[in-house]
Parts: structure tokens; C-alpha cells; sequence
């Protein structure tokens, strides 16, 4: 494994192509690939991954290719060699390739690249490793105590924490919605929405809703990725404890998963520590992040990541806020309402009410209300119980205000009556204090106390003893809370610089609310630890730059004389100690005006080492195998002192070869008969109760090398020699390798010949071997402690007599009159040995003979300048390879180049346009540049270029000049656009590009829709259950939307409608009496629309009406009635046809159709005859069977027979003969056949003549004549010029003559 690029055998050429993966690089190294070969490709490319300092990583990569390639890894700042620090694989399975890093460290933070290589190209692709500095985590010594977290002292000297970035939200454009608002409703509970849209300005936000829909699932997939359940999601507030906290339930996919916490886009460090700033609190699936103190700068916007996938985001946001009004005590009777009421200095649109450490919400038990001037805030507590009573908070930002609620039984008499009344009245009095006035009184200030835990034995501030209202209670920082009144308000500092704040509203509510004008402290001591020698420093800070005060030690006055120093710097109060001593950890306190402020000093006296005995300890200790190290370092600090030494990480104990010895001010440790696995990191850990240190050393054991490794690569089997490459030893000894000792057999001989040693590179080449022949060879290391043991080869033949391949065609780099200069690329098949050079051979056009150009020898470079040439001579070039069985077979020659100077490059085309255009295909036409002499010479081709209007980069259509003035460019994709233009080039270059000032669409030129058949039909009758199948078809351009309707509504679904850009189809595969109706098409697109309308009808085979009756009302007629078909009320086409037959002529007669009653009269009844009657029920798919009506009959009776016979008178139907339809005109196109025709009548019947050009036909077999029933044709069969003419035909019998001419005209 290395961090370099593999090296590759002998390119060609290396042709950059582009990969389906983003971010991937490929290079061909042929210029055609063989048929079933490819490239490598990434299917799947690692992934920027960021793990925590210690852990594990893994890079896992798809690659695909023929052959298969190989895959390797690199990274960009170091070597990857150690196998034992780095693993890679290849998962059968899931056909991954993994590169796992064990144990990663900080410096290890880097760019790592992924090489995918076969024969016929490469692929590379970059991924980042991200590494986060580890938890400082508490960790107990042997007795079980809990110590500070181990130093490491090294690495605070040598490493630097590596701190990563979360990706960037877009920047808020004008006009647009900020982003940070949709990441947080993202998060955030349906309830609220409407507050977080407020905070950002937005009072409508349903239109968000669609938008954030989508979003949310799609954030979902993200998250099922890395989670398998995610909820009870909570968004960050503040709680009475002083912490601000947010939390959900989780469930991870891989418990290992990396849990990343970022304010605004910067990753934070936590812990598991609640005094830390920020810590995480796990619970089963339960997380809860907390911010310890929170102060203004930790105001933000906070989100938390599951390895690179977001869960939760919120905003923290810190008003400058206080209180002007606070919470006060609060006593009420049984089953009554409570108040609790407080008044900001500065408008919010919602603080957070709290009872204990649980939020309260308003609704049901609690009702919360805010005054329109967004200052007063309220809290209602309805129907009080015993178990209401507690302390309930307000909290504004980080600032908060405190007051306790009593409930009292009715039980309690008059007393607690008058006692309620009293609340009541104060309630009162708090509801209708918003609409009061106020004024301005400068000198009336809220104190912002930090929330905190209460006597936590770090820090004490309180007022004087002389206000009767006792002391405050600290919160644990060094930071006060105002006792006065009894008022445990914990509210953070703050300056109160403010000139112009409202006269305190607390007035209004009693006198009790009255605030004390003394100094007051803004910011009070805090603990501090300090160690020995080092400068501490005690600050606090007071409401105003004019109180003086006073430090105390241990309740001793100090004064710099103590060898303290004390600034007042404004309101800024500061006690400074130089150079801590153990004896200066004591209580001190600052007192003003009353008020004091306290906090301890604790000086410490961690381990130290000396800067001169730890340079010595950090040399590395070489020793020789079997020989003793020793290590001895000194340290000071404060006992006890715990000792420990370490080897490569494992805990070092006394044993028979591990002496140690402790004293209070120096260790040392011995190792005796030191083996080379011994070698590696010697460390000590010296720690006490302040703190820990270590010293690191190296311990060196020098021996004999390890064994070369294998396997042997040959490098080179030549005829007359033969070259190998090992790799070096995996251990080296601990000293460089001087030689390798060679040693030698020929296979089949047992004699082992000494062939010397050679320098420490790992590669040997043999001179002396016979071709043909086989060899074996040993192979030891050496360093300055000895001789290792032998690598033996495999059998390595000597080479026989192998010429090099067939390089690629040379080309020409440039051509001048006086010389030529052409390059080639480097060859692959070289032959199995090494190529020596080149041979350059040149042929004048129109001569057969090759010249050699290299006359001095081979051409070493894959370039050379060709001199030996003739002013506007053309010339054709050949390269072959020689290695050291000769000359290879030459290339195929290059284009012949003709020894002139370089021309100008061509100006721009001009009348460049757009001929016409398809959905695929754009036609484009241009005028040749003019010439400019010396400055824009003529163009010899030209190249089209295009560009979609999404991308940045040109795509050359054609990778030749062409020569034409017009182009197609092909494969564009329907509808999308494109830039295009055009550059003329000739052999001294491209010329600037002309294109069109707008971007151009691949679609034809626009066509309003209309439907191509022009016979379609209107009606379509189908049988029900059949398919209905009706095709469309239409054009239009560009395309057009298609929508069908049937009787103007939409189509139910079990109807499928297929379109294309030429047609619709409508088709319903099982047909039923109910789609039976009017559906119509609308073909719509920019430029119009059409629509066409087919009626169709589904219906079946009708059934027979009812039986017939029969009656005669008027003689001669009898009337039909029958019973209706039972399909005439479902078809409102349905008729009836009556059909009769007599016994006089036995056939059925129809004498009614389309009848739509049931009743018809026959007439014309004869009698004497026998009478059948059918009828038939029929409807668009056809008759029914007949209903059949009993026989009918009227009887006749009989008269005399009398025949009269008429007088017959005799007829001449002679006529002379006569054209009924005369010859016509024609015009036949060449090669066809051509028939002439008339019509002829006469009686007798006339004979027919046919000439051409007065030329009598009737005998000529080359012409069909015929005559039928008075039709007289001519056929030509193959029409020819000649038969261009007059043609006539004569009718003649013995009456007379007629005749008819016509032109026949034949057509190329």
C-alpha cells in the first residue's frame, strides 16, 4: 500500500474521460478499447466520513471494469505501508472494496484517494477523512478514586485539534424564504409554527405547508438511513436549574454511530460531565443535550447529526431582557385561582413558565396570557390543590424570576379569608396593571442574577445585615441572587447601563416590590483553581464605577503590602496574585457599600518535570539483543505521587527482566536481555490529586535483518540478461540495509555460485546467462548487525529473441518550412524487454522509398525535430521500436504534412442559422470567413460546438474539421436548450467562435395541432365485451398536451389512454353498455389547439320482439301488432323490420324497415293467397331471429278468363354507328402502362379500327386491342417515347362511319 499513484505500464495515450459518479477521474490509456473490454469505473465512490479520535474508519468503494481492476488506496500528506495500521479488502458478498484505519489519530485528519487500475485505463477518486479530538473523560485509579482525565503531554505539544464544519445553509436571497426558518420547522411541533414564522417576519405560512411536506420526507428517508426511530423531539429552553436544554428519544442503526453537535455550522465538543459547558445526558434512547450558564455568545442556532444526517435543529435565542416587575409570593385558599405576574423591560413574544423542572403549557389546568404591548406576562393557576403549591418560575432568555405559591384549607377560618381577599386584591391589582402609566426613573434597575444551584459550597454573595431582609443566597459560580424582600429571584448579570429604561412597574403592586438602591453586584467572585508558580486572578464587578471596596483573606484585610496587587478598573474590581504558593489557597472575600461577594482559591501542585531531564529522557535508548536499557527521569509536585511505566500502551509491572524503583522526586526502570520485539514507545505517567504528566521515550533494539520479502517481480528476461525486483525486509533491523549478498543457480545443477553484493536497492540484473536457460537465486539483507536469512526465487528463464509491437502513429506537433517536429506516445508491448529507442523514417509523397532520419543513432525521446526537409514538399513519418532483440514492425504513417510556416488562425464564420430543427437534431448552415492577409488566413474546416444552458462546458460535435458550410448536430434531447457555435480552424489554429445571441430549443418549428386523417370516422360501434381500440393521429409542434373526455367528463380509470408526439390511442379492454357515449380529444400546444369528437356505441346482438297479432280492418290490408323487444328500452337505436311472403311466390319480401312502434299495416293483400309475416328486431350490430306470425289468407272469388290479345307492330332498330363516349387526352410517365378507351353503339355492330400516327394497329402484336359489348380498349404495356402520337379510332358498318382522336403524351 502506498500513498503514491500505481505506477502503470507504458501508456499510449491518456485520454480523460468522464464518469457517470461525480467527483471521479478517469484516464484511457488506448486509444480504441477491444471489443469487450472497458475502462474501470466507481459504482459506488467512498464517502467523506468523520469519526471520533480512537475509533475505527472504514472507506468502502464499488468499481467495475474488464477486466477487473485493481484497487489500491493513497493519502496526500503520508505513507501507507503499515499493515498494521491500515487493512483493506475485498467483501465477496457485497463486492466492496474497504479500507478500514484502526485507532485513528488526529494527524491522520487528510485527504485520502482511491485508484481503480486495469490495463486499458485508470480511475481516481478523493474522499476526507475528518477526525474529532476525544472526550476528556474521568478515569479512576487502582483504588477506585476518580481522577482528572491522563495528559498527554506529547501530544498537547505536537497536535492541534482538528475542527470541522458542518455544511452551510444557502445565504437568504432577496425576496425569498431564510432558510434557517424551514430547518427549524423541520423539527418543531405543528403547535409551533405560527411562533417560529412570527419570529421571522412570516404571518401566512399555509403556503409553506406543501412545500415542507416534501421536504419532511424527504429528511425522513435521510434519517432511516443512520436511525431507526426518532421522537419526542423537544426543542432547547431554559430551565430553573440554569441550564438550557433540549432532548429526544433515538434509537440508532449502528450504536457506533458518531452523535455531532454544531452552533451555527461549527462542531462543539461535550461530554458526559454535567459541570462541563456542554454535556449529553443518554438514557436508554433517551438524549438530553444541556448547556451549562448559558450567556449571551451561546446564543444560536444548534443542530445535532447522526454521522452526516441531520435529526434535530433549534434556535437559542438570548434577549437582552430583564425584569422590571417580579414574581412575588403568592398564598391562596382551596379550589382558587392563583396569579402569578411579571414585567419585562423589553418586549417577547413568549417566556417560559415553569413549576420545579417541568415546562407548563397553556390549557386545561393553566391559562397564559400576554398584553398587547407584549410586556406583561401571566400566569393563571385555575382550581388550586394542596398539590399546586411549590415554586413556580418565569424565565425570559437566560434571566428568570421566582416566587412560591401556598394553598391554604377553608378550614383555616376568618384569618386565611382575609388572607385570600388580600390575593385576590393584589391579583386584581396585577391584571389591570398594563393600563397604568409609568415614568422614567434612572435610578430604578432590575438585577440580572444567574440561576443556580444554591449553596454549592463554591461562592457566597449576599447583602449587608442591615436592611432586615437578610443575605442572598449564591448560585454556586461566584455570581449573586438578591435576598431582598425575601425574593429568590435568579436572574443572569448584566450591566444595567441602560439610562432609559421605564420607571419599575413594581410600584404598582405593593410596596413589598420596592428594589434596594444600594450597590449591587453585576458580576460576583467565582471559584478558581491556580497551580504553583502561576498568576491568578479574582474579579467582580458592581452597577456602578463610583463604590469603592475592600478585599479580605480568610476574613483579614489584605493590601498590596501581602504581596497582592488590586485594580479598580471602573466598576471592575480585581485582585491579582502573581506567583501562586500553596499557602495562598484560602477564602476571599470583596466587600462594598455592604454587599460582599466571595469565592475560594485553590492553589494546586501538579507533577512537573524539568524542561533539561525531559529532553534527555525523549532521546531513544539503542541497545543491541541480549543487551539492558535503562531510564531514569526526575519530577517534583505535591504528594503523594502515583508512578506508572508504560511499553506500546501495555502497563509495565516488575518482573524478572523489568526492574522499576520510585522514589518522592525520581523513577527509574530497567529492562534487561532486550529483544528486538522489545522496540517501540517507552512512556511514564506520573499524577497526583492536581493533575497527571508524561514523558515519552523510544527504546531501539538493533539486530539482523528479517528475510527480503517476496514475491520476486522480473522485471526484465532478455537474451542477454536477465532483471528481478524483491521488496526490502519487513524488518530491517533497526539500521539501514547496506547490501544484498546475490547468489545463483542454474536449474538442474547444485552448485550455488556467489554473485557479490550490490547497494541497498532491491533490484538486481544478471549479464551473464546463456538464452534458453533457467535460473534460481538467493537473495540476504544486510545491515551493520549481520546477515539475514535467504529469499529464494522461482525459476527465471533467460529471454529468446521477442521484438517490440507496432507503435502508435506518429503526430505532427507543428510544421515550419525548414522543419518538422512530430511526437509519438510511448509503447505497451514492448517485447518483454526494455525499449532502447526509436527509428524515424520519412517518405516524400509520390516516391515509394522510407529514409531513415535518425542516422546517428536511436531516438531515445518520444519527440524529435524533423530538419531534413524541402520548402512546400509534403512528407509522411513512420516510428518503429527497437529493444534488445532489435527493431519492431514500423507504425502505420502519419497524414502527410507539408514544410511550410504556420498559417494565421481564421476569423470568425459569418450568416451563421438555423435551417431547421427536430426534437433530436438541429440543421445549421454558415458563410466561409473572408481572408485578411497576415492577420486571418483562410479556413481549412470548422468545428460545431454546443452547450446546454445548464452547463458550463462545450461539447465538440465533430472531433474532425469538416469542410462543408453546413452541419447536423445530432442526439440532442427533445425540448431542452442549447448555446451552439461555430470556429473555423485551418493548421495554425481555431478561430474565434461565432454564435447565436439567444439559446436555441430542439424542437421542430411550431405547428398548431391538427388531426392527419381526414376520412376519420364519427362513429364507432363495438359488441359489448369486445375491445374498443381508437387510434388519433395528429401533428403539432412543440409538443402538445392531450386530454380526452367522454361526454364532457373525465374518463373513468378503467379506460387507458396511451399518447405519443404523433398520436393517441384510446383503448378500454372490456367494453360495456355504459361507455357507450361522445368522447372527444383536445390536442393543445403554444401555438393552439384542435379537438375531434367519435361517437361510441357498445351494444350486442338485439333479442326478438314478442308475438304477432294479425288484423284486418279495411279490405285488401291487415294490420301487424307484436310485443316489444325487451333490449328497446337499453338501445334508443333499436327498430323493427317486417318482412311477408305469399304462397304465390315462396320468397321472403321486405315491406318495412326502420320502424320504431309496433304496429304496421300491409296493403295490397290478394286474395286466394297464403300470407307469412315476419318480424325482426334490429339495432346497429344487426338482426335479431324473427318472430313469426300465424298464416293469413283472404279467400277469391272466381270470374271468367279472358285474354286480350294487343295488336303487335314490327321495328327497325338499324342505326348508324356513333361514340357514346368519346377518346380522352393522356399523359403516361415512361415505363408504365397506358389503356385507351371509348365507347361505341350502331346496328349492325360496327367494325373497329385503331391507328397511330394514320397507321393501322389492328395487326400489330406489340398493342392489347379489345371490344366488348361495344368497350373498345388499347393497352401499351411498357409506354417508350415512340409511342408519343395520334391515336384515332374509325367505327364503320353499312349505314356509315365515325371516328375519335386522341394525344398520347409520354413523361420522363
Amino acid at each position: 500500500m502506498s500513498s503514491k499513484t500505481p505506477k502503470n505500464e507504458p501508456k499510449t495515450v491518456a485520454i480523460k474521460k468522464r464518469s457517470r459518479v461525480p467527483g471521479v477521474m478517469i484516464t484511457q490509456f488506448v486509444e480504441q478499447l477491444p471489443p469487450g473490454k472497458s475502462i474501470p469505473d466507481f459504482a459506488r465512490k467512498p464517502m467523506t466520513t468523520t469519526v471520533q479520535e480512537g475509533k475505527k474508519a472504514f472507506f468502502k468503494a464499488m468499481v467495475s471494469g474488464e477486466p477487473p481492476p485493481a484497487v489500491t488506496w493513497g493519502r496526500t500528506k503520508g505513507e501507507m505501508n503499515d499493515p498494521e495500521k491500515y487493512s483493506t479488502r475485498y467483501d465477496e458478498r457485497s463486492r466492496e472494496h474497504v479500507l478500514e484505519i484502526l485507532s485513528v489519530k488526529l494527524d491522520e485528519a487528510d485527504s485520502y484517494k482511491c485508484f481503480a487500475t486495469n490495463e486499458y485505463g485508470q480511475a481516481v477518486c478523493a474522499v476526507t477523512l475528518n477526525v474529532n479530538e476525544a472526550f476528556n473523560k474521568k478515569t479512576q485509579n487502582a483504588n477506585g478514586s476518580k481522577e482528572p482525565a491522563t495528559q498527554n503531554f506529547r501530544a498537547m505539544l505536537k497536535k492541534t485539534t482538528v475542527v470541522t464544519r458542518k455544511k452551510q445553509l444557502p445565504v437568504q436571497k432577496e425576496g425569498e424564504i431564510d432558510p434557517k426558518l424551514l430547518e427549524l420547522l423541520l423539527s418543531a411541533h405543528k403547535k409551533d409554527y405560527e411562533r417560529i414564522c412570527l419570529e421571522f417576519g412570516v404571518t401566512d405560512f399555509r403556503w409553506l405547508l406543501k412545500k415542507l411536506k416534501q421536504m419532511k420526507k424527504e429528511r425522513e428517508d435521510e434519517q432511516s438511513k443512520v436511525v431507526e426511530k426518532l421522537e419526542n423531539v423537544k426543542q432547547i429552553e431554559m430551565k430553573s436549574t440554569g441550564r438550557a436544554e433540549f432532548s429526544f428519544d433515538m434509537k440508532l442503526r449502528d450504536p457506533n454511530s458518531a452523535v455531532n453537535l454544531y452552533k451555527d455550522g461549527t462542531m462543539i465538543q461535550y461530554d458526559d460531565d454535567k459541570n462541563s459547558k456542554h454535556s449529553l445526558q443518554k438514557t436508554d434512547t433517551n438524549y438530553l443535550f444541556s448547556i451549562k450558564d448559558p450567556q449571551q455568545e451561546d446564543a444560536g442556532f444548534y443542530q445535532v447529526d447522526v454521522e452526516e444526517t441531520n435529526v434535530l435543529t433549534t434556535d437559542f435565542q438570548v434577549p437582552d431582557v430583564g425584569f422590571e416587575a417580579k414574581l412575588k409570593d403568592t398564598k391562596v385558599t382551596l379550589n382558587k385561582d392563583a396569579i402569578f405576574q411579571c414585567v419585562l423591560s423589553t418586549p417577547l413574544n413568549k417566556i417560559t413558565w415553569s413549576k420545579e423542572d417541568t415546562s407548563l403549557e397553556s390549557g386545561g389546568k393553566y391559562e397564559i396570557t400576554i398584553s398587547e404591548d407584549k410586556l406583561t406576562h401571566t400566569l393563571r393557576i385555575k382550581d388550586c390543590q394542596l398539590a399546586d403549591k411549590g415554586t413556580y418560575y418565569a424565565i425570559a432568555g437566560i434571566t428568570s424570576s421566582s416566587a412560591s405559591l401556598a394553598v391554604q384549607d377553608d378550614s383555616s377560618g376568618r384569618k386565611s379569608t382575609k388572607a385570600s381577599d388580600k390575593t385576590k386584591q393584589v391579583s386584581e391589582q396585577q391584571l389591570k396593571f398594563p393600563e397604568e402609566g409609568t415614568e422614567n426613573d434612572d435610578s430604578d434597575k432590575s438585577d440580572k442574577v444567574a440561576q443556580g444551584n444554591v449553596d454549592d459550597g463554591k461562592g457566597r454573595d449576599g447583602g449587608g445585615g442591615d436592611d432586615g431582609n437578610g443575605e442572598g443566597i449564591d448560585d454556586g459560580t461566584g455570581k449573586e441572587n438578591d435576598g431582598d424582600k425575601g425574593d429568590e429571584d435568579k436572574s443572569t448579570t448584566d450591566d444595567g447601563s441602560d439610562k432609559n429604561k421605564k420607571k419599575s412597574r413594581a410600584a404598582l403592586l405593593g410596596d413589598d416590590s420596592m428594589l434596594d438602591r444600594r450597590a449591587q453586584f453585576v458580576r460576583g467572585l467565582s471559584d478558581l483553581n491556580a497551580k504553583v508558580g502561576e498568576r491568578a486572578e479574582l474579579s467582580c464587578k458592581l452597577n456602578n464605577e463610583t463604590s469603592e471596596g475592600r478585599w479580605y483573606k480568610n476574613g483579614k484585610l489584605l493590601t498590596e503590602e501581602d504581596g497582592v496587587k488590586i485594580i479598580k478598573d471602573g466598576a471592575c474590581h480585581i485582585l491579582v496574585i502573581e506567583c501562586c504558593k500553596e499557602d495562598d489557597t484560602a477564602v476571599y472575600r470583596f466587600e462594598a457599600e455592604g454587599r460582599k461577594s466571595e469565592a475560594t482559591l485553590n492553589v494546586q501542585d501538579p507533577p512537573r518535570i524539568d524542561p533539561d531531564a525531559l529532553g534527555k529522557f525523549t532521546n531513544p535508548v539503542i541497545v543491541r539483543v541480549g543487551e539492558n536499557a535503562e531510564w531514569k527521569l526526575p519530577y517534583t509536585g505535591g504528594a503523594p505521587m502515583n508512578i506508572q511505566w508504560y511499553k506500546n500502551d501495555d502497563e509495565l509491572l516488575p518482573a524478572i527482566n523489568v526492574k522499576i524503583d520510585k522514589s518522592d522526586n525520581e523513577s527509574q526502570l530497567r529492562l534487561t536481555k532486550c529483544q528486538r520485539k522489545d522496540t517501540g514507545e517507552v512512556k511514564i505517567k506520573i499524577k497526583n490529586e492536581f493533575g497527571v504528566i508524561e514523558a515519552v521515550s523510544k527504546l531501539i533494539v538493533l539486530d539482523k535483518p528479517t528475510p527480503p520479502q517476496g514475491p520476486v517481480e522480473i522485471v526484465e528476461s532478455a537474451v542477454t540478461s536477465v532483471e528481478f525486483k524483491w521488496k526490502p525486509p519487513k524488518d530491517n533491523g533497526g539500521c539501514p540495509i547496506t547490501n544484498y549478498i546475490i547468489e545463483r543457480q542454474q536449474v538442474g545443477r547444485n552448485k550455488w555460485s556467489n554473485l557479490g553484493e550490490i547497494p541497498g536497492n532491491p533490484s538486481y540484473k544478471d549479464t551473464d546467462v546463456d538464452p534458453g536457460r533457467r535460473y534460481c537465486y538467493r537473495i540476504r539483507a544486510k545491515n551493520a548487525e549481520g546477515i539475514s536469512d535467504y529469499l529464494q526465487t522461482a525459476d527465471i528463464p533467460a529471454g529468446v529473441l521477442s521484438y517490440p509491437g507496432q507503435p502508435s502513429t506518429p503526430k505532427v506537433v507543428s510544421a515550419f518550412r525548414d522543419c518538422i517536429n512530430l511526437s509519438w506516445c510511448p509503447l505497451c508491448d514492448t517485447g518483454g524487454t526494455k525499449i532502447l529507442g526509436y527509428n524515424l523514417e520519412k517518405n516524400k509523397t509520390g516516391t515509394n522509398y522510407w529514409s531513415l532520419v535518425n542516422q546517428k543513432g536511436p531516438i531515445t525521446d518520444t519527440k524529435f525535430a524533423v530538419k531534413d526537409v524541402f520548402e512546400g514538399a509534403a512528407y509522411r513519418f513512420r516510428v518503429s521500436a527497437i529493444n534488445l532483440s532489435g527493431a519492431g514492425e514500423p507504425s502505420i504513417p502519419c497524414e502527410a504534412v507539408i514544410a511550410r510556416d504556420p498559417k494565421k488562425p481564421p476569423g470568425k464564420v459569418t450568416d451563421l442559422k438555423l435551417t431547421s430543427s427536430s426534437y433530436t437534431t438541429f440543421s445549421l448552415s454558415w458563410t466561409k470567413p473572408k481572408e485578411v492577409k497576415g492577420i486571418e488566413d483562410e479556413a481549412q474546416g470548422y468545428y460545431v460546438e454546443i452547450r446546454p444552458i445548464e452547463s458550463l462546458e462545450w461539447t465538440r460535435c465533430n472531433a474532425t474539421p469538416i469542410s462543408l458550410t453546413s452541419y447536423t448536430v445530432l442526439g440532442l434531447k427533445a425540448m431542452a436548450a442549447y448555446w451552439v457555435r461555430v470556429i473555423a480552424t485551418n493548421y495554425g489554429g481555431d478561430g474565434e467562435p461565432q454564435g447565436f445571441d439567444n439559446y436555441l430549443i430542439a424542437m421542430p418549428p411550431p405547428v398548431r395541432p391538427r388531426f392527419k386523417d381526414r376520412n376519420m370516422k364519427t362513429l364507432m360501434v363495438v359488441k359489448s365485451g369486445n375491445t374498443v381500440r381508437l387510434n388519433i393521429n395528429f401533428e403539432a409542434s412543440p409538443m402538445p398536451d392531450i386530454s380526452w373526455v367522454k361526454d364532457g367528463i373525465p374518463l373513468l380509470k378503467h379506460v387507458t389512454i396511451t399518447n405519443s408526439d404523433r398520436g393517441s390511442q384510446l383503448l378500454i379492454p372490456t367494453s360495456e353498455r355504459s361507455d357507450s357515449g361522445i368522447y372527444t380529444i383536445t390536442v393543445k400546444n403554444i401555438v393552439g389547439q384542435e379537438s375531434f369528437s367519435v361517437e361510441i356505441r357498445v351494444t350486442d346482438d338485439p333479442k326478438p320482439p314478442g308475438p304477432i297479432e294479425l288484423d284486418q280492418n279495411i279490405p285488401g290490408t291487415v294490420t301487424l301488432s307484436w310485443t316489444p323487444s325487451p333490449d328497446e328500452k337499453r338501445d334508443d337505436r333499436l327498430h323493427y323490420m317486417v318482412s311477408k311472403r305469399d304462397s304465390f311466390k315462396r320468397t321472403w319480401r321486405t315491406v318495412a324497415d326502420n320502424l320504431f312502434n309496433n304496429k304496421f299495416t300491409v296493403v295490397n293483400i290478394m286474395p286466394g293467397r297464403e300470407y307469412y309475416f315476419r318480424v325482426f328486431a334490429k339495432n346497429d350490430m344487426g338482426l335479431s331471429p324473427p318472430s313469426e306470425s300465424p298464416m293469413f289468407a283472404l279467400k277469391k272469388e272466381k270470374e271468367k278468363f279472358k285474354v286480350d290479345m294487343p295488336q303487335m307492330k314490327a321495328l327497325d332498330f338499324q342505326s348508324p354507328p356513333s361514340f357514346i363516349i368519346p377518346l380522352k387526352r393522356r399523359t403516361a410517365p415512361k415505363g408504365y402502362e397506358c389503356e385507351m378507351s371509348c365507347a361505341v353503339k350502331g346496328n349492325p355492330a360496327p367494325r373497329v379500327t385503331w391507328y397511330h400516327n394514320n397507321i393501322s394497329l389492328n395487326t400489330n402484336t406489340n398493342y392489347h386491342i379489345t371490344n366488348v359489348c361495344g368497350v373498345c380498349s388499347l393497352l401499351i404495356l411498357r409506354v417508350a417515347p415512340q409511342d408519343n402520337g395520334e391515336y384515332k379510332v374509325i367505327i364503320e358498318n353499312k349505314l356509315g362511319s365515325a371516328e375519335s382522336t386522341m394525344t398520347l403524351n409520354v413523361r420522363e
